[in-house]
């Protein structure tokens, strides 16, 4: 029974160590897999429809003494409005409809210039509304009779094409996506993964929170997501906030929507006046609209910011630096805006590839196939999607969430690179294991060996 027993425990102890070689060696190899910079073709950059590429195209081809912006009709076709009947006649050669205005984007440019150097009013906030050829300014329920006053003798020497508007409620960051980020900042909402080509990173809104502030995905502070390593606010309102592992792990081109369902991100592009878009933030979920206006300037209470979309999609607290989506084209991260989604508000975003631009990175998604590889997208040609009607516009295509509040799988703490240094003390202990092993079991038998001799001689 003795040598029974000894015969299992060297099994066991050669089987132990023959295993911890193995999960050394792909602990040390998927880690040095995990940190090598993705091989796969990049997914290009798409605009939102080719209705919103052709309007684009024949703004820039006119120039901005001949037209005054573009957007998507209610048939998804482009419009575009024009100052003579020669651009007229080139707008409807390209297949789009020209739209007769008075004043020209030099004219609204100009407008808005002036409104830019006149003394800065806390909440309010105006954009071109291209549909109407004029400059919308609002102002919230907190500016005073005497502001409004003065705003209103600004707006007037500009021209009859400059109107001022009352909005109800306050202008302001949603601090407080889909998925839930946390830190002593406030709550925030993750918007987009993006990766410089070694680490991953959240991109959100600027305002969650300035650089080194630590983020977690619960409330208890048990799983620590990472920093934040580049933020700009106010001026825009973007930054950045690199995964502690490194990585941003499985469903990286996914975002949240609520009930555990998500959509697939394919790329990123450009929003367009008149397309529907979705919003999903960790408040208040998801939820559709339409892209009212661009190179809207707001006046938070903590500074101006310049140059973003203005949609009439509701937000509330806690939804700041959530996605906006649409067709599955990434367009922006919630910024702020005035109202709730009981009674309707305005909604303002930092347009996503501007910010991808000044901050060097590039989109992880899948590449337009379901299950496919996170690939980095930075290509800058457009491809442009399918042209649908504002109202036919969906999210994008379905997709499960594995969400950032659900904790690191094993896989992915297998493959965190910082593996590496415990993947060869595992290898270094199993191999010494085994050579220990078949050193006492060669001891044995040569002992066993020596007895038996030994009585045979005698």
């Amino acid at each position: 029974m003795r040598h029974a027993r000894r015969r299992v425990v060297r099994r066991v102890t050669r089987l132990a160590a023959v295993g911890g070689l193995l999960l050394g060696g792909a602990m040390v190899t998927q880690a040095a897999m995990a940190s090598e910079t993705p091989r796969s073709p990049a997914t290009p950059l798409s605009t939102a429809g080719t209705a919103g590429v052709t309007g684009t195209a024949l703004t820039a081809k006119l120039g901005t003494a001949r037209s005054a912006g573009s957007w998507i009709g209610a048939d998804g076709r482009p419009v575009v409005a024009v100052t003579d009947a020669g651009a007229a006649k080139e707008v409807r050669q390209a297949g789009a409809e020209p739209k007769m205005v008075g004043h020209s984007m030099n004219e609204l440019k100009s407008a808005a210039a002036t409104l830019r150097s006149a003394p800065r009013v806390a909440g309010t906030a105006w954009s071109v509304d291209y549909r109407t050829n004029r400059v919308v300014v609002r102002a919230d329920s907190t500016v005073s009779s005497g502001d409004w006053t003065r705003m209103t003798k600004v707006a007037s020497r500009i021209g009859d094409f400059v109107t001022m508007e009352r909005s109800k409620g306050t202008f302001t960051t949603r601090l407080n996506g889909a998925q839930p980020i946390l830190s002593t900042s406030g709550r925030c909402s993750a918007g987009f993964n993006v990766t410089n080509g070694q680490r991953d990173f959240i991109l959100t809104a600027g305002h969650c929170g300035p650089t080194g502030s630590i983020w977690f995905a619960d409330n208890q502070a048990d799983q620590q997501l990472g920093a934040t390593v580049n933020s700009n606010f106010p001026g825009a309102d973007f930054s950045l906030v690199q995964y502690d592992s490194g990585k941003a792990g499985p469903g990286a081109d996914v975002v949240a929507v609520g009930g555990g369902k998500g959509v697939r991100i394919t790329g990123a592009g450009d929003a367009t006046v008149g397309q529907r878009v979705f919003r999903s933030g960790s408040t208040s979920g998801l939820h559709d609209g339409q892209v009212t206006a661009l190179n809207a300037t707001v006046n938070y209470p903590e500074g101006t910011v310049t140059g973003l979309i203005e949609t009439n999609v509701c937000a509330e607290p806690g939804d700041s630096g959530g996605p906006l989506f649409s067709e599955g084209v990434a367009l922006g991260v919630t910024s702020g805006g005035s109202g709730d989604c009981t009674s309707g508000g305005t909604t303002f975003f930092q347009p996503l590839t501007k910010a991808m631009q000044a901050l060097n990175v590039r989109l992880i998604t899948s590449g337009g196939k379901a299950g496919a590889a996170q690939n980095p997208s930075s290509a800058p040609t457009p491809t442009p999607q399918s042209t649908v009607a504002p109202s036919a516009a969906a999210p994008g295509s379905s997709a499960p969430v594995s969400g950032i509040a659900q904790g690191r799988t094993l896989l992915a703490r297998l493959t965190d690179t910082r593996n590496v240094a415990p993947g060869l003390l595992i290898m270094a202990g199993s191999l010494i294991a085994l050579i220990a092993a078949r050193y006492i079991r060669s001891e044995q038998e040569r002992r066993a060996y020596q007895r038996y001799y030994s009585a045979t001689w005698g």
